[in-house]
């Protein structure tokens, strides 16, 4: 308690001093904080599909207390840990978009109440926010979630006080990630402050009238210093936050610590100081480290290697001092138990959302020596009457990894004879990690072997926050340095050419870097989920009742510098070794024998966009080369049905666009496609073979002069009538396939042809086919 010993004075002083003593007394007791000691707060939500935008969020969050900052964290999905409605501090929001450009499915609930037209134009009036999307150039829609959340926000008043980050995963999110984080912190602190202000006029205009004996009418008032106060105690200015490097440069699976630096200063063997060492000085830390010995000859002459290479790099990187993350904070406690006996779980946890299907046959489509390898698989599903699904409609197939892999991998963290042990995972008690739990794609109880071979993604790319986490687990200083600039900002672009362009694994990047022994604990940290593979069903249930068709090319990764030989996609991979024993070749009759059927784990993923029109007068346009044409079989044989069915009935125009390399190799679904067009039901088909014709005048043809080599050159041959079905007559137009080359090319020849036939600009022509979009009659169903 606070005593004022007071001489004689006058009563009415030593009542005030009374009064003043019992204020402070009353601080004391209720354990209420000076100002000097609050921090500011600032609000952190995020939509996330596959963790990309979550670790952005949470290493958003971890780095706030080095910045004097205070994050509040949660998920979009979670509307009970923040309100909207009544916040004064600032958000930012961090949202990936998914699909056709559609919300993650933890924000699809903010983005419909946002969206109620019910809402008026200053319900967001007193919101200040910043956004980063993500998103991916390579697909539709680029960034379409976060651009929509924006706009609605400003629509509902809300201000914005940074500007808005669009990270594009085609290129490297932390292109544009890394600068935004950077100058976040001198935008929040710049927010802050000056909505504290704001909140202290609006104070002191209420108080105006009120007398000069109320106790606490000057309290908000001494709040206005809050700010740099905070920043002169962390020993730091606004100004110093913005140099940092962010922690998290492309999005880790785990966030960097409160407790560590946002940047690293990593310098060559030049640099002072002993190899290896940190130094702390001012909140940064700066590490030495010595370049490799065998790098300097006896006279002093550097001898450099010939070329770059995943575990070499050349002058200037390998001479320059780098800006690292900062160590990702472990956040998880991981034992191993020995069990006389375990119920071992078979196949993936969550079968209780899945349904198993035989697989009753499988085809290989291409033939000779065809470049690709196509397989048509048909499921049985009529054990599942509730498993019903429309042409266009897409499902998921749940695969294991491949078990060789997963025996590589527990023999190079020599756990090989720990595989069948019980993996006990919690959470670390003294992590710094902010808001750290345990996946929830952990299970409870069960082995080594089964949480690598159906629960973690071992194939996934790692992330710079996990090279960032291997440097510390590297013997060697050769391999450390070369971990160190592969998760820096100097070294993103040998990062994306040596690791993210090869799709490089875990398991390939530690037999690169013999030196380095990760836990158990850290992979498990860093390793997501073990995604379902989505495919389009190439049936209609009209034609095939009870059966579900897809169709896939067997995906094939080359060797590299990394990956001393080629290896096949997990999922296709596997189901190609899994219905071999079934498979019918071309011009093979099925076998008398009846093997036994293999069966698969599959979910059906509604989706109700990518559709043909229900309206059959409607005419449309699909356009799917290679595999992206199964969507459009299902669309073909249900318009075939119908027109048996209701013969009478009026039925739109349709188109297809088809190509392939060679017409005798891998020409899909020749014959049914052809059968299309002499039933009717297909009214043009436009067909072109890329490879057919190797002269020097084929490399050179156009679709002006009439020869088509891709669907976009026949779409141009036959513009007029396109452009007349989508802007005259309300058709649809449907596109099906490769995101990187093919979509971007039919996209862009798609603006050329409204600019030729309305004779507008460039601008007014991608407003046009955007509008076509707006409306969902410019759908896409592409893959990267």
């Amino acid at each position: 308690m606070v005593v004022l010993r007071v001489p004689a004075l006058h009563n009415g002083v030593k009542t005030v001093l009374w009064q003043f003593t019992c204020y402070l007394s009353n601080l004391v007791l209720c354990n209420i904080r000076m100002p000097c000691e609050v921090k500011p707060r600032f609000v952190v939500l995020y939509g996330s599909q596959k963790g990309q935008a979550q670790s952005i969020a949470e290493g958003i969050a971890e780095e706030a207390e080095e910045h004097g900052l205070v994050a509040e964290l949660s998920c979009l999905n979670q509307n009970e840990n923040y309100n909207l409605e009544k916040e004064n501090a600032p958000v930012i929001f961090i949202v990936s978009t998914t699909g056709d450009g559609e919300p993650p499915d933890n924000a699809l609930q903010f983005v419909k109440h946002i969206k109620k037209k019910t809402l008026s134009t200053d319900h967001y009036k007193h919101l200040c926010y910043a956004l980063l999307a993500l998103g991916d150039t390579n697909y539709a829609n680029f960034c379409n979630c976060g651009k929509t959340i924006e706009r609605r926000l400003q629509e509902l008043g809300a201000k914005q006080f940074y500007a808005t980050g669009y990270a594009d995963d085609g290129v490297g999110l932390e292109v544009v990630l890394d600068p935004w984080i950077e100058g976040l912190w001198k935008a929040i602190k710049g927010a802050l402050s000056k909505m504290a202000s704001d909140r202290a006029v609006h104070v002191k205009g209420d108080a105006g009238d009120l007398t000069e004996e109320t106790p606490d009418s000057s309290i908000p008032v001494v709040q206005l210093d809050l700010l740099s106060l905070t920043d002169h105690q962390n020993g730091k200015s606004v100004g110093a936050s913005v140099e940092s490097d962010s922690k998290f440069a492309s999005g880790a699976s785990s966030s960097a610590s409160a407790t560590q630096t946002a940047v690293s200063d990593v310098r060559p063997a030049s640099s002072a100081g002993r190899p290896g060492l940190a130094s702390h000085s001012g909140g940064v830390a700066s590490v030495s480290t010595s370049a490799p010995e065998t790098q300097t000859g006896g006279a002093g002459v550097h001898h450099v290697a010939l070329a770059a290479s995943l575990t070499c790099s050349l002058p200037p990187l390998s001479e320059s001092s780098l800006n690292v993350p900062a160590l990702p904070p472990p956040y998880l406690d991981v034992s191993l138990q020995e069990v006389d006996t375990m119920g071992e779980i078979t196949g993936p946890s969550n079968k209780e959302t899945l349904h198993e299907v035989p697989i009753s046959k499988a085809a290989q489509l291409t033939r000779g020596d065809s470049v690709k390898t196509a397989l048509l698989l048909e499921m049985d599903i009529s054990a599942y009457p509730m498993m019903t699904y429309q042409p266009g409609d897409s499902f998921d197939v749940v695969c294991p990894n491949r078990a060789s892999e997963v025996e590589d991998l527990l023999h190079r963290l020599g756990l090989q004879d720990q595989r069948n042990h019980c993996v006990h995972v919690s959470l670390r008690k003294d992590t710094k990690k902010k808001g750290a739990k345990v996946p929830s794609y952990i299970p409870q109880n069960v082995s080594l072997l089964y949480l690598f071979t159906w629960c973690l993604e071992i194939r996934s790319v790692p992330k710079k926050a996990f090279l960032r986490a291997l440097v510390e687990n590297t013997r060697d200083s050769v391999q450390k340095r070369r971990l160190q600039e592969l998760c820096s900002k100097q070294g993103a672009e040998d990062y994306n050419l040596y690791v993210r362009d090869q799709s490089l694994s875990i398991l390939e990047l530690l037999a690169a870097f013999p030196s380095c022994s990760p836990p158990l604990s850290l992979l498990i940290e860093h390793l997501p989920k073990l995604q379902p593979r989505p495919y389009s069903a190439a049936s209609s249930c009209l034609r095939h009742p009870g059966k579900l068709h897809f169709v896939f090319n067997v995906v094939e990764f080359p060797a590299c510098h990394g990956r001393p030989a080629g290896r096949q996609g997990l999922c296709t991979g596997w189901l190609f070794d899994l219905i071999n024993p079934v498979l019918v070749f071309p011009g093979k009759a099925e076998s008398s024998s009846s093997p036994a059927l293999p069966k698969i784990h599959v979910s059906l993923r509604p989706n109700c966009s990518f559709r043909a029109p229900t309206d059959p007068s409607v005419p449309f346009i699909m356009v799917g080369p290679g595999t992206g044409v199964a969507p459009f079989i299902g669309f073909l044989q249900q318009r075939e049905n119908e027109r048996q069915e209701n013969p009478e009935a009026v039925y739109g125009e349709t188109w297809l666009f088809f190509g392939c390399r060679h017409r005798d190799r891998d020409y899909l679904f020749r014959e049914e496609l052809e059968g299309f067009v002499s039933s009717g039901t297909l009214s043009h088909l436009k067909v072109c073979f890329s490879r057919d014709n190797c002269e020097e005048e084929a490399e050179k043809a156009t679709a002006s002069a009439g020869r088509a080599r891709y669907v976009q050159h026949n779409l141009l041959l036959n513009s007029q009538q396109i452009t007349n079905i989508l802007l005259k007559q309300n058709g649809c137009l449907y596109v099906c396939g490769d995101a990187k080359n093919m979509a971007k090319d039919v996209n862009d020849t798609l603006i050329e042809m409204i600019k030729t036939e309305l004779q507008v600009d460039q601008l007014e022509a991608m407003k046009t086919l955007a509008g076509l979009r707006e409306e969902k009659r410019y759908l896409q169903d592409i893959w990267g």
